[in-house]
């Protein structure tokens, strides 16, 4: 098979176009309504991981040295990297017998050698941005020196590409904590790839479907045959609720009709955490698909549309779990590093009690069920 096509769109839920703001405003208010509280709702709440599993220290780490089995050095230090190449077994003569190409996310080493011009290094992107004209390189008895300027000075790079390995290591700096919700009409699909960012980032893989079946001692599909998907619907609600208060976690839901994330009313809870829409795309190419993202992110007909990102795949293939799991991190980097305050603003979210106010959150002691009408739209 192919290798799949995965192209992703970024959008800070504050800057949606105003006619979705004032859309998921409206259905906001819906999911503040009292909720009719059956019986099974006490032992979904205990079904939920305890907080002291939850808070823990991720794995990883953002060390910036490179693994030992890299041939090359690498640094960052100061608002620059540095990468160290050995060359001294090349017999390259003079600088003039290298040629470094850099862009602003794209990096190219070449060197001749004995008369052949041969690639030392091609990063075809970069762990994030540099600023290319301020690129300095030089030879340094047997290493070559190559010196690039970052833009996001703050960021911290575990190593020059942006590669499973170091996306895993660097995008906790950016989460700050804040949990992951997966959210799409595949159930298998949100499991898979949620447990795949899990173990990578060092957080703890939570399935919804896991919780409730868990609390009824009967599989969600019999329980949406016999009592309605609408049922299976409010108590993954009553289940992400319960999770809300949570960090260092990413969140499967529930796919299709009896998730809660297909419906409009239920994102009160899901708005804790970066919301990931996974959809198959009928894209015929990378270029179709993009665009299709970029449409889906603005769409007022699709209650995944209040997702932050959304990751279009180009079918599905659970041999290729890991490549959408990076795709959802490259997105999830891009979204925190366009809106660097949107980590700090989910944390007031979930601090203010989840209240349905998102994006524009309401002051302390507002009341959702009031009939005061809110002061942020």
């Amino acid at each position: 098979m192919a290798a799949m096509s995965i192209a992703t769109s970024t959008c800070c839920s504050s800057s949606f176009p105003a006619n979705l703001s004032r859309h998921i405003a409206t259905y906001s208010r819906a999911s503040r309504l009292p909720l009719h509280r059956p019986a099974w709702r006490r032992s979904l709440l205990a079904a939920s991981p305890p907080a002291s599993r939850l808070r823990f220290r991720p794995r990883t780490s953002l060390s910036a040295s490179p693994a030992a089995a890299h041939d090359y050095e690498f640094t960052d230090t100061n608002g620059e990297v540095e990468l160290r190449l050995d060359i001294g077994k090349l017999g390259i003569e003079s600088s003039r017998d290298v040629f470094v190409d850099v862009d602003d996310m794209s990096l190219l080493i070449r060197a001749k050698s004995d008369g052949t011009l041969r690639t030392l290094m091609n990063v075809g992107t970069l762990f994030d941005r540099v600023k290319s004209s301020e690129t300095i390189w030089f030879i340094d008895e047997d290493q070559l020196v190559v010196n690039l300027k970052k833009v996001e000075q703050e960021l911290k790079w575990p190593d020059i590409d942006e590669s499973w390995k170091s996306l895993t290591a660097g995008i906790t700096q950016l989460l700050t904590g804040i949990s992951v919700h997966i959210v799409g009409d595949s159930t298998d699909i949100n499991e898979a790839v949620a447990k795949e960012i899990a173990e990578g980032i060092g957080y703890l893989p939570v399935c919804t479907s896991e919780l409730l079946e868990s609390a009824t001692q009967k599989s969600v599909d019999t329980w949406a045959a016999s009592e309605g998907v609408d049922s299976v619907a409010e108590a993954e609600c009553v289940v992400l609720e319960s999770l809300s208060s949570h960090v260092r976690t990413v969140v499967a839901t529930l796919g299709g009709k009896q998730g809660a994330a297909s419906r409009f009313d239920k994102w009160q809870y899901l708005h804790s955490g970066f919301t990931v829409w996974l959809s198959v795309s009928e894209a015929g190419d990378e270029a179709s698909a993009k665009e299709e993202a970029r449409r889906s992110v603005s769409t007022v007909s699709v209650a995944y549309a209040k997702a932050d990102v959304v990751v279009k795949l180009g079918g599905w293939d659970p041999e290729y779990t890991r490549a959408v799991a990076q795709g959802c991190l490259v997105a999830l980097k891009q979204l925190t590093l366009a809106d660097k305050k949107l980590a700090g603003k989910k944390s007031l979210y979930i601090r203010l009690g989840c209240r349905g106010d998102w994006p524009n959150i309401e002051p302390p002691g507002w009341d959702p069920q009031s009939d005061a009408p809110p002061t942020n739209i």
